[in-house]
């Protein structure tokens, strides 16, 4: 009889369980169902499927809006979520950059900085080490690049040109379009920059492990990852943060004392050695190893927001719980080299037996951490918990409430518009958490919502430089030799990829990218790229259109317009720049605005906070805004229908409505 009431207990349980489950699997399997409602706002397929193009791809390609539109919007968006379409065509183009696969071991011995490269030349009888501070830089110089000649050593701006050179190439012709602008948006929120020494190195490997491989997956594992990062440990310092390690019998001792939990006698006996813990302590403290730099950011800006709930005392207990966290040796004498010895002594037995995790390029010093009790945002770290006090504080700032709105409105603000609906917010933000911060989980509820496809948010996004550059150079189907090129006109007009100092990332929001003198570089470089002006960077304009030669310049704006921007309502656009293409002097007109805008001083301000300290870079960058940009040629006026047609182009790739995604 008892046999049998468990059994049916047991069934009940069961039954239960399994309503349960089925339960969870059809919420989830609505959560990541595509279902877009455009229809509902008034959009034909044809101009859903370039709205979607103009959000989740850098700009769409000729013809593309119709093989979307063919092969079904639910389809090409799931295809680009899983971002894994074959990209030979691209593999090919960036087989020439050997160095962006390198590791970071391998950077550091192939690309070694400034002391090191001293060093080594001095030890190999390259350069004497007196002439370091004789003044004679020229002589020192060319004894280094002798050196460095010799013995195989690459100059680190090789490096960084081939990491520009290959974002520029992925951004305009790979076919996983979404990820890499999901690589953009991510590589932004957790920023990390060039201009800092201690970490530029690590930044393209950065990008390629850190970053690509993990933007679609769960929130909680793409903050874990850039938190173990040399480049984020270099950039923010943690790699340099150390606390108080006290003893565990020390502590013990300690808290029972403060607890009262010892007798008059114990205490006697105890006491001083108490006193000299406490002194211990105080002196430690005193050295000022902890930095709070990481662990302020992780919270205002990788995770919860400027208004996430923390006080300056969760920073400081954060920052507490986050030391020790470090970088492994990387190279023959790079970075994490002294812990090179701790790791050789104990080896990977011993190294878990003490505490102490090697993972990679990351290494947790367990003699360097803070080993007391800390309280974040309300939760008790015990005393003793090593690094994975660590990993639990990531993962409770990657679930919190906080972190889901904050996460959720930077994607809306991304991909909708600069002030989204705080409904589209909420809905995604509910997607985050019951999801447990799937990412792709939070875009199709993005996407899913009419908020997406409301009026309000069509064509509300601002294109920055880069983006323009590569919608432009994607609308024209342009083949590109020398990507570099295509940097040099990006910095020109106000973004300096990688180089963005602050930890913010740059600002998404169009007040930030256009004013009078950046409209004006964007005019300039649609008028140098049409007419073919920028080296390694050709097009042919006549193929775009089947090589049917317009009846007339309005004839040739109103063709082309519709080829470069399918799917708008084009009327507006093409009555104001139909003036313009009728005006004889409007090259002049474009160079002498620009000149002016020289000494525009927003422009330069903005420089200043792009580019390096260094009061000559500061100054290069200036001029860059403003005069110089009019020193590479634009478009002449010349007789033929070649010249005719580049100016038309020219002057819609930098037209108002050609600006806006």
């Amino acid at each position: 009889m008892k046999s049998n009431i468990r059994n049916f207990y047991l069934c009940v349980i069961l039954f239960c369980c399994a309503i349960v489950f089925s339960s969870f699997v059809r919420i989830m399997g609505a959560a990541d169902k595509i279902a877009m409602p455009y229809k509902k706002a008034g959009l034909t397929t044809e101009q859903a499927a370039a709205h979607l193009l103009s959000r989740f791809t850098y700009g769409a390609e000729p013809g593309q809006v119709e093989e979307v539109t063919k092969m079904g919007l639910e389809k090409w968006l799931k295809k680009q979520l899983e971002g894994d379409a074959d990209d030979k065509e691209l593999d090919q183009m960036l087989a020439k950059y050997d160095a962006i696969n390198l590791t970071n071991s391998e950077v550091e011995d192939i690309f070694p900085q400034g002391a090191r490269i001293n060093r080594w030349a001095i030890r190999d009888g390259y350069l004497h080490k007196d002439s370091l501070n004789n003044g004679n830089n020229k002589a020192q110089r060319e004894a280094i690049q002798a050196f460095m000649k010799d013995k195989g050593y690459r100059p680190l701006q090789e490096l960084y040109r081939q990491f520009i050179s290959q974002k520029i190439l992925r951004a305009a012709y790979g076919q996983n379009q979404l990820r890499e602008l999901m690589t953009d948006f991510w590589f932004n929120h957790f920023n990390v920059a060039l201009n800092k020494n201690q970490c530029a190195s690590f930044v393209p490997a950065y990008e390629r492990d850190v970053i690509r491989p993990n933007v679609f997956g769960n929130f909680e594992n793409i903050l874990l990852k850039t938190a173990k990062s040399p480049a984020m440990l270099m950039y923010l310092d943690n790699f340099s943060s150390s606390g108080v390690n006290v003893p565990m019998e020390d502590q013990e001792m300690m808290s029972m004392a403060d607890g009262n939990q010892l007798n008059a006698e114990q205490k006697t006996k105890n006491k001083a050695r108490i006193n000299k813990i406490k002194q211990q302590i105080q002196q430690k403290k005193k050295q000022g190893g902890l930095n709070e730099n990481y662990a302020r950011e992780v919270m205002e800006l990788h995770t919860l927001g400027v208004d996430g709930g923390y006080t300056q005392n969760d920073v400081t207990q954060a920052a507490r719980v986050l030391t020790g966290w470090t970088v492994a040796p990387l190279g023959k004498e790079g970075y994490g080299a002294g812990n090179k010895n701790i790791i050789e002594r104990l080896g990977n037995g011993g190294l878990k037996d003490k505490g102490f995790v090697l993972d990679g390029d990351f290494f947790f010093n367990a003699n360097r951490h803070d080993n007391g009790e800390k309280v974040v945002l309300g939760k008790k770290f015990p005393a003793g918990g090593g690094y994975d006090e660590g990993v639990e504080l990531l993962k409770m700032l990657a679930h919190h409430q906080s972190t889901a709105k904050f996460i959720s409105k930077k994607l809306a603000v991304r991909f909708v518009s600069d002030v989204p609906p705080a409904s589209l917010v909420d809905k995604m933000a509910k997607t985050f958490t019951s999801s447990k911060g799937d990412i792709k989980s939070v875009l199709i509820t993005m996407v899913n919502s009419p908020e997406f496809w409301s009026e309000d948010s069509l064509r509300e996004k601002t294109k920055s430089p880069f983006e323009l550059a590569m919608s432009a150079v994607r609308s024209l189907n342009a083949e590109i030799t020398q990507p570099y090129e295509l940097y040099t006109w990006i910095n020109r007009m106000g973004q300096q990829m990688y180089y963005y100092q602050a930890p913010t990332g740059f600002p998404d929001n169009g007040q930030y990218w256009i004013n009078t003198g950046s409209l004006l570089n964007r005019m300039n470089f649609g008028l140098a790229l049409a007419s073919q002006r920028i080296p390694g960077v050709s097009l042919n304009l006549a193929a775009l259109n089947n090589h049917k030669e317009p009846e007339s310049v309005e004839a040739a704006l109103l063709t082309y317009s519709k080829l470069i921007m399918p799917e708008r309502e084009l009327g507006q656009t093409v009555a104001r720049l139909k003036p313009m293409l009728n005006d004889p002097n409007l090259q002049q007109k474009v160079a002498q605005a620009a000149e002016q805008n020289s000494a525009n001083k927003q422009n330069n301000e903005m420089a200043d906070q792009q580019m390096d300290t260094k009061p000559e870079k500061r100054e290069k960058m200036k001029l860059g805004n403003g005069k110089k940009a009019i020193e590479n040629p634009t478009i002449k006026q010349q007789a033929g229908n070649n010249t005719m047609l580049a100016q038309v182009v020219g002057v819609i790739i930098g037209s108002p409505e050609f600006q806006r995604k």
